[in-house]
């Protein structure tokens, strides 16, 4: 294999992430922005297979939302994309229903799941109205999923809830992430099972990397 088709082979297996911000304020630049720098940091920390990240900080408004993910999943091709904000119930939270609107498969389980953390900390987690779809184009499809505000919920929703013992009392959501983004055709992603362990059938995993 020639040193070009190698370089195109690791482009292609490449898993490429969209980070969304959504926050009138940090957009305009009244506070500093804290979710991309968290969900960064912690994919970083997560993820053990190549990645790059596409971030983009825009306000709640519900054509801009719609407008970026749909540039990230059909021009910038993101197989991941993963918003943070605006997915609560005040007028301006308008997250979810762009997330909706731009989606070709509803995956509920992943809100549902992030409720089920969140409540294992404040009863209000059930006005959180975080739910994820799957956007399909001809040829490329990608996982969206809506994420909480502050980066600490951001991280007990991404890897679960463990024990003083280390063991997983409720699992977080990103464990089935890598293999969803299997089946709709993307990139094989595996993360540091310290941080978040991967679970796919045995006949979809492939050997750790040497």
């Amino acid at each position: 294999m020639s040193l070009e088709n190698k370089v195109e082979e690791l482009m292609v297996e490449e898993l490429v992430v969209g980070l969304v911000s959504v926050s009138d304020r940090a957009s305009g630049g009244v506070y500093e922005d804290k979710g991309i720098p968290a969900l960064r940091a912690w994919l970083q920390a997560a993820l053990v297979t190549p990645f790059r990240v596409e971030t983009r900080l825009i306000p709640d408004d519900r054509a801009s939302i719609e407008q970026t993910l749909v540039e990230l999943v059909d021009t910038v091709r993101c197989h991941l994309v993963l918003t943070t904000g605006g997915t609560g119930p005040a007028r301006r939270d308008v997250t979810p229903e762009a997330t909706v609107a731009v989606g070709t498969k509803e995956m509920p389980g992943f809100g549902e799941q992030m409720r089920q953390i969140s409540l294992h900390f404040v009863p209000t987690a059930i006005l959180s109205r975080q739910t994820a779809v799957i956007r399909e184009t001809l040829d490329h499809a990608a996982l969206i999923m809506n994420l909480p505000g502050q980066p600490k919920s951001i991280k007990e929703t991404l890897e679960g809830l463990k024990d003083a013992d280390g063991k997983t009392v409720v699992g977080g959501i990103f464990a089935a992430v890598p293999y969803c983004i299997d089946l709709i055709g993307g990139p094989y992603a595996d993360t540091d099972p310290a941080v978040c362990k991967t679970w796919r059938p045995k006949s979809a995993q492939r050997p750790a990397a040497s």
